[in-house]
């Protein structure tokens, strides 16, 4: 059974491991999905936002500047001796400052006649300006088209150089923050790059856009995403997949307990039995032994010999009784329907008679100390009473040593009768004390080399409780323990 139980507890714990697992990968899961979705979804947006940054930029005015760059381009394939397609793209650039051909200050407001006139003379002086020609191989461009799209941006970024603000503003109104930095590249990147999230506790990802592919210049676009936000948004799916894991856990967790507390039930039976029957053996062969001597002739003939008979046969008879009522007594689903016969008598003299009845192991030396006041009466039934002070005496000589002192007292405190039963035993663990009075429950300490079933001490607070008295116990390891009774009057 044990080893079943230890197996039961490993398949328990790997199932719950294993589905918290399956859990957390299929959360974590989610997670991933719904960070690479706002990576999407902002990828989209920085585009958009550059496109329309770029429209911006090519819509540049070039009187409002008072300068002109005019830019032309040709674009040139071949075939190399390998088959490679090649692509070169020429570039020839002219560029004057209007202002200097009018002789006009830089922050004074020109008049409609004087726009008018520079831009006669910016067209008139194009062909007097010598010209900057420089050739950009393009070969590694995916499509002439890309290349075609490089060349407006390079125009583009003559007439209105690329400023992080200018694309920044046009990001604030999609409510999307990001660290804008612009990049001087090592080689000719021909379209967008997205370097993914490497971390999911603080998750950022990079786009890196070209926007003068010809200079090789780019900018890179840093963006945090907001975790917080994706968890508010799993909220449900999470409270869902905690709740439906504390669940499972509970339920494994209650099976495992049903099933560990069968088997002490099973063991606690097992043992029960076992006691019992010993417990029984006693009375019986001395029965045995006394209905053995009543079929000799000479002993029935022997007064003192009968004398004796009858008073073993009474004694274990009134033992099976007693035992048989304790039983009896334990098997009452409440204390409501235990018999009492309440009456009034000498409580000294009740000790006296439960000192003289117990039946004491040869193997210890017992001193009893019946410290009642000798005109002390009590109102309870006599016999749960005796049956009470005799489980609590048995128990100390019990869990003693070799010498055992044991002192009962009482005393009357308003209202009450207040029994004491000290003894020098092995006292009680702190651990310990909360279940002694729990039904079939034994100390660790006592329940390898000790007798019992783990009755008697269930069966003192049952008889009390019938009695609406209240047990407390006082006990220290190593020193000895102190049971009380208040029993009302």
């Amino acid at each position: 059974m044990e080893k079943k139980i230890k197996t039961l507890y490993i398949l328990s714990i790997a199932a719950i491991l294993a589905f918290l697992g399956m859990q957390l990968y299929w959360l974590y899961g989610r997670y991933e999905y719904s960070l690479s979705e706002y990576e999407n979804i902002s990828g989209e947006i920085i585009s958009s936002a550059i496109a329309e940054y770029n429209n911006e930029r090519a819509k540049y005015s070039v009187v409002k500047k008072l300068a002109r760059t005019q830019s032309s381009y040709q674009m040139n394939t071949d075939v190399d001796s390998a088959g490679n397609r090649r692509r070169n793209v020429t570039v020839t650039t002219k560029e004057i400052d209007g202002r200097k051909i009018l002789g006009i200050a830089e922050k004074r407001n020109l008049t409609s006649e004087e726009m008018k006139r520079l831009q006669e003379l910016i067209l008139d002086s194009l062909d007097m300006v010598d010209a900057k020609i420089a050739t950009v191989d393009a070969s590694s461009a995916p499509s002439d088209g890309v290349a075609w799209n490089a060349m407006r941006n390079f125009d583009n970024e003559i007439q209105s150089p690329f400023t992080a603000e200018g694309i920044d503003s046009i990001l604030k109104k999609s409510n999307l923050n990001a660290e804008i930095t612009l990049i001087l590249q090592d080689s000719v990147t021909w379209e967008p790059v997205t370097i993914r999230h490497s971390s999911v506790v603080s998750p950022r990802f990079k786009v890196t856009i070209p926007y003068s592919e010809l200079e090789r210049k780019a900018v890179m676009i840093e963006c945090k995403i907001p975790s917080s936000e994706i968890l508010r948004s799993m909220g449900w799916t999470l409270a869902l997949a905690v709740v439906l894991s504390l669940f499972l856990i509970l339920c494994l967790v209650w099976q495992i307990r049903t099933i560990v507390k069968l088997t002490r039930l099973d063991k606690m039976r097992n043992s029960f039995i076992t006691t019992m029957i010993h417990e029984l053996k006693r009375p019986i062969s001395t029965l045995k032994m006394c209905v053995s001597g009543i079929d000799n002739d000479k002993m029935m003939n022997d007064d003192q010999m009968r004398h004796e008979l009858v008073g073993e046969t009474r004694i274990a008879l009134d033992n099976l009784s007693a035992y048989f009522s304790k039983l009896r007594d334990i098997t009452f689903n409440n204390v409501e329907q235990i018999p009492l016969n309440i009456t009034t008598f000498n409580l000294f003299e009740l000790v006296d008679n439960v000192i003289a009845s117990i039946q004491l192991p040869s193997s210890k030396i017992v001193v009893f100390e019946n410290n009642v006041p000798g005109e002390l009466e009590v109102s309870a039934d006599r016999s749960h009473l005796m049956n009470i002070l005799t489980n609590l005496i048995e128990n100390a000589i019990k869990y003693s040593g070799e010498n055992v002192m044991i002192n009962i007292c009482a005393e009357a405190i308003s209202g009450s009768i207040k029994i004491s039963v000290e003894d020098n035993g092995n006292g009680i663990a702190s651990s310990d004390k909360s279940k002694i009075f729990n039904r079939f429950y034994r100390a660790k300490a006592s329940t390898s080399d000790i007798p019992g079933m783990g009755l008697g001490l269930t069966y003192v607070k049952l008889l009390t409780d019938a009695h609406g008295g209240e047990i407390t116990v006082e006990s220290t390891e190593g020193v000895g323990s102190s049971f009380s009774i208040n029993l009302p009057q």
